[in-house]
């Protein structure tokens, strides 16, 4: 496995790998490894030649009091974790010095509402970090397949909108969330949970499931379901941040449940923010 930390030196060995026709996939993290990441890394090993990841905490897409500075960083475990999975072939870690130079003066900013919604309303900043990284990341690697991951769901609905809009050669696939025994979906920070609050933390995906069960039964209201996942919630005494059906493709909002859905939901135990979602494809009789 090549760890490459230079960006020039990333452009050179994406021409040779060119040159020599293989197919790349992608898969950009911000580290700390898990096992929804690795679920990525294996994608994107079963469908290209070769596999490149980058790990990279991004400051651009952390507002001024978020948690840049304690973002979990474990470069030496990603890493053995990385050659242990045999799934990837290169490791691009650049620092923040050389993607983001003192000069630097150009983001990718997605416009309409994608952005400003859910996320975007307690984190107005947050997206245009994240157009923009992946924009700069897809230049220099050069991948015919990224691989996002669906908790963050509206994440990869907008960067499927910015690849398909900027004309990038690069198919995006959204793979399935990845979760522990009791529901709750693999997430870096993780690790910042208590014991206490990490007993409280799956209440989030059994909120959703309930409401999978209630449509299952038949329920179309949107407004029904989101008014039954707040009382699940509020009953664990977890903070609700926001509840909201959408269309998973545009991420519009839904009144009513039909076709393809997407339920949305993020809450704060402690201090710790944990966002989730499931996607329904609702077949009718």
């Amino acid at each position: 496995m090549k760890i490459i930390t230079a960006i020039q030196e990333m452009h050179d060995y994406i021409s040779r790998l060119k040159r020599r026709g293989h197919a790349i996939g992608f898969v950009p993290t911000m580290g700390a490894l898990h096992a929804g990441h690795m679920s990525l890394f294996a994608a994107a090993a079963a469908g290209n030649e070769k596999v490149v990841a980058s790990i990279f905490v991004n400051p651009a897409q952390f507002a001024a009091g978020e948690d840049f500075e304690k973002y979990p960083r474990d470069i030496k475990k990603d890493l053995k974790m990385l050659k242990e999975s045999k799934n990837v072939h290169c490791v691009f870690t650049p620092d923040a010095k050389d993607i983001y130079p003192e000069s630097y003066a150009t983001y990718v900013e997605l416009a309409g509402e994608m952005p400003k919604i859910m996320e975007g309303i307690t984190r107005p900043t947050h997206f245009k970090g994240v157009t923009t990284i992946i924009a700069k990341l897809l230049n220099i690697v050069k991948p015919g397949m990224i691989y996002l991951g669906q908790k963050d769901l509206q994440q990869a609905v907008i960067l499927k909108k910015m690849i398909k809009d900027l004309d990038y050669p690069a198919q995006a696939v959204i793979c399935p969330v990845i979760r522990e025994k009791d529901g709750l979906a693999m997430s870096s920070r993780n690790v910042y949970l208590t014991p206490e609050q990490r007993n409280s933390a799956p209440v989030l995906y059994k909120s959703l499931q309930m409401a999978q069960s209630m449509i299952e039964l038949g329920e179309r209201d949107a407004e029904v379901l989101v008014k039954e996942i707040k009382r699940k919630l509020k009953d664990e005494n977890v903070e609700i941040d926001y509840v909201e059906v959408v269309d998973p493709d545009t991420l519009a909002k839904k009144e009513r449940i039909s076709d393809s859905t997407a339920i949305v939901a993020v809450i704060y135990v402690g201090k710790i923010r944990l966002i989730d979602n499931v996607v329904i494809e609702l077949k009718e009789k």
